[in-house]
């Protein structure tokens, strides 16, 4: 089976395919969003929050990425699988970007990187593009400026800094992006936003105007309460299910109700009279 491309993916603007992306960590995630035929799949920084815990996902390092983009590319043959390139990993120098990016190639298997920013980071993207691997732009709320936006909060509601959105797709464009992310933005900009641009953008929490869309896997499953963003939907209840099995197993091990014979294995009659028999000689 053949990997998609980005060719792939521009493939499904042109012809006003939704494109259909979700993030995945692991071996389970990333099978199963290739069985739903997701076609491109984000192993995300937001591991850091969902997987490790954290409250952001600053503390997320390149070895982290590396670690989880290599399991998600190895388990999967069919989906473009695009790695997150991680806080403080491509803004001290271009070449320091073009090697991180290449170590994500490289060690992880990854088809194209993601990196967060607009224009001031435009020449950043082409320096890695010019090398030959695709980049993913991310505008609107980036998450790593979590701390200087003072929060999760919509981007680009007012003039200048919508006009600022707009200033910021079309660089990253320029610049040899193949996609973009527009995250918490108004839905009108990011339609305007998607008009205006020849390659895909992806939406989360920008409206239904947007060529394609991502979510994480685990915020469409419910598999956590402690926050559950606007921006998404719950398809299913899975965390809920998950707290009620666990916990229905944990107390038929406290009463003995589990295992049973069903779930135990059995051995020849001899091989048992043979121990007792030595049990016997032991003990006498």
């Amino acid at each position: 089976m053949k990997r998609l491309t980005i060719r792939d993916i521009q493939k499904m603007k042109d012809d006003k395919q939704a494109i259909p992306m979700l993030t995945a960590y692991d071996a389970m995630s990333a099978r199963i969003a290739e069985s739903a035929n997701i076609p491109m799949i984000l192993v995300g920084d937001t591991l850091g929050m969902v997987v490790q815990g954290h409250d952001s996902t600053i503390p997320v390092t390149l070895e982290h990425m590396i670690y989880h983009c290599e399991i998600v590319s190895r388990v999967t043959k069919r989906p473009l699988i695009v790695g997150d390139l991680p806080f403080m990993t491509y803004s001290i120098s271009q070449e320091q970007a073009l090697e991180n990016s290449g170590q994500l190639i490289q060690k992880a298997g990854v088809s194209a990187v993601k990196l967060e920013g607009g224009e001031t980071v435009a020449p950043t993207i082409k320096r890695i593009v010019d090398a030959g691997i695709p980049v993913m732009a991310h505008i609107g709320l980036t998450p790593q400026s979590v701390n200087q936006f003072g929060g999760f909060r919509v981007q680009g509601k007012q003039l200048e800094s919508a006009r600022q959105l707009i200033r910021d797709a079309e660089a990253v464009q320029a610049a040899g992006a193949f996609a973009v992310v527009l995250e918490l933005v108004p839905a009108k900009l990011a339609q305007i936003i998607t008009d205006k641009l020849h390659i895909p953008t992806i939406g989360i929490g920008a409206g239904a105007a947007c060529d394609g869309q991502v979510q994480v896997f685990h915020d469409i499953l419910a598999l956590f309460d402690d926050f559950i963003p606007k921006h998404t939907k719950r398809y299913a209840n899975l965390g809920d299910m998950m707290r009620a099995a666990v916990s229905q197993y944990a107390d038929e091990v406290l009463h003995g109700e589990f295992p049973t014979e069903e779930n135990a294995f059995g051995m020849s009659d001899e091989v048992i009279a043979a121990l007792e028999d030595e049990k016997v000689h032991a003990h006498s």
